[in-house]
């Protein structure tokens, strides 16, 4: 955390930046990185001088309190930080009672706004993202590049904010046999190896519900998946649901966008294809979603890398034949883009913002 001087243009003339603690912040966190987003963010704010209140979601927040036991157990004065177990409007009321100077939320969009409105913009968000990826004209590393889409469709069952959603394929490679290669990694996938996982925030009712909703949509079909997962005994409050794709025709998408962009915070995905007249419209569709996390442009066509990146802005996009959507190295920025509130992880400098 650097502080600055400037010199000014008179004799003896300077600017001095200091930087000083917020005080009482807060970090809640969510499910699905239980370890390594709280613990960045709480230790990120003690570095600086901070007082933290942490809250993880209750269905994980047994793994954060190892973590503090862990760190006592080290030498971290126990005052230095407190941590809550509770539910989403318990802590609603505890954050309305306490003035936190700062409040860091990772999770949905939804509880984000409610935030920055009780909190009259006292917070930093990194909220969910209906993360895209254009596979351009040239296909090269097919298998390569059909490995990476099954990687970041459905690793950990899809339950990360930078899960490929809306896979936009060229029709070079879905006649080079895309679908059906994505359809053949989806299915050596199980819930006996954890390939499958089974799913914290939606059940297989809902999962389902979306599904049929999609599949209503005039030229849509079910690319593979499709059902729950048959032989576990994970409790019907969660899902456990087969790696899903729908095919939505793209004239098709314009008309039903909010329903084909709806974020299924589990193994599901939006596939369609477009000719390279189509990529103006491909551009708008992308441009008009209001989550701007990651995307990729898997592609080694320069002037097409150019087009669709000079087009799209994203937290993050990457880009060549071996783009993907998931992944946060340390280094570089991790979080949404378009959105003052946004805050992320990755570099030195931009470091959670505490």
């Amino acid at each position: 955390m650097k502080s600055f001087n400037v010199p000014g243009d008179h004799p003896g003339q300077h600017s001095t930046g200091y930087r000083f603690p917020y005080g009482p912040v807060c970090i809640i966190a969510p499910f699905n990185f239980p370890l390594e987003i709280p613990a960045l963010q709480v230790l990120a704010a003690l570095f600086t001088g901070n007082k933290v209140l942490v809250k993880v979601d209750s269905k994980v927040s047994l793994v954060f309190e190892q973590f503090l036991r862990f760190l006592s157990y080290c030498g971290l004065p126990l005052n230095d930080v407190d941590m809550i177990h509770s539910d989403g409007p318990s802590m609603e009321t505890l954050v309305k009672m306490t003035h936190f100077r700062l409040v860091q939320f990772t999770g949905s969009s939804k509880i984000a706004n409610k935030l920055a409105e009780l909190l009259k913009g006292r917070i930093k968000i990194e909220d969910a993202g209906f993360d895209w990826k254009v596979l351009g004209p040239d296909v090269h590393e097919f298998d390569y590049v059909s490995y990476v889409c099954d990687q970041d469709a459905y690793a950990i069952s899809g339950q990360k904010c930078s899960a490929q959603s809306f896979l936009v394929a060229h029709e070079n490679w879905v006649k080079k046999g895309l679908i059906e290669k994505l359809k053949e990694l989806a299915a050596r996938r199980s819930f006996k190896d954890q390939t499958i996982s089974p799913v914290l925030t939606w059940t297989n009712e809902r999962i389902l519900e979306h599904q049929n909703k999609c599949l209503k949509i005039p030229g849509s079909y079910l690319c593979f998946g499709g059902k729950p997962v048959e032989g576990t005994k994970v409790p019907k409050i969660y899902g456990c649901f087969e790696p899903t794709a729908v095919f939505v025709p793209l004239k098709e998408i314009v008309k039903n966008f909010d329903l084909v962009t709806s974020e299924v915070f589990g193994p599901f995905q939006i596939i369609t294809s477009y000719q390279d007249e189509e990529l103006e419209q491909v551009l708008q569709i992308l441009e008009k979603m209001e989550n701007h996390l990651t995307a990729a442009v898997v592609s080694n066509d320069p002037l097409f890398l150019n087009k669709v990146l000079g087009n799209t802005i994203n937290g993050t996009t990457y880009c060549g034949l071996r783009a993907r959507t998931t992944g946060a190295p340390q280094n570089h920025w991790f979080g949404p883009a378009g959105d003052p509130r946004g805050a992320g992880i990755g570099s030195p400098v931009e470091n959670i913002f505490f």
